[in-house]
């Protein structure tokens, strides 16, 4: 299973480097968002916290409220839906403007942020669609 939840998003840098083309902005605002959440279904809740904007700069027992609280919800995900098994990158065409783009992800250019939307694919065969804001902070996409 852990070999198939790499095979993606290896499979997209490869096809991207073979193209030879520099990832957009908001492409590399969705591999991170998807990374993101893929550490958090794999249990890795330190990298998932990583990626959040001022994580840096929590205090310890706030990050330890975090980690307790992200546990919580993977165990209620367990209970309802028999786990997350699996995180992607909608495949919808969202970006205005860009129709050619087929990128899940919408650019508010006042506000400063990206918003990325991920499927999440449930064990019970369920999927749920999520809105990730994502910001750039120090060269550095993270959610916001």
């Amino acid at each position: 299973m852990r070999k198939r939840r790499l095979l993606g998003p290896l499979a997209l840098l490869f096809f991207v480097a073979a193209c030879g083309d520099r990832l957009s902005s908001e492409e590399l605002a969705a591999l991170a968002a998807e990374g993101y959440y893929r550490h958090l279904v794999a249990g890795e809740y330190e990298k998932f916290l990583e990626g959040r904007v001022g994580a840096d700069s929590l205090p310890d027992s706030y990050r330890e409220q975090l980690f307790t609280g992200y546990k919580q919800f993977m165990a209620q995900q367990q209970r309802v839906h028999q786990g997350i098994v699996s995180v992607s990158l909608c495949r919808q065409k969202l970006k205005e403007g860009d129709h050619g783009s087929g990128l899940p992800v919408t650019v508010d250019t006042l506000a400063g942020y990206t918003s990325v939307f991920l499927l999440l694919c449930y064990g019970d065969s369920t999927q749920e669609e999520i809105v990730v804001p994502m910001v750039e902070h120090n060269g550095r996409w993270r959610m916001r």
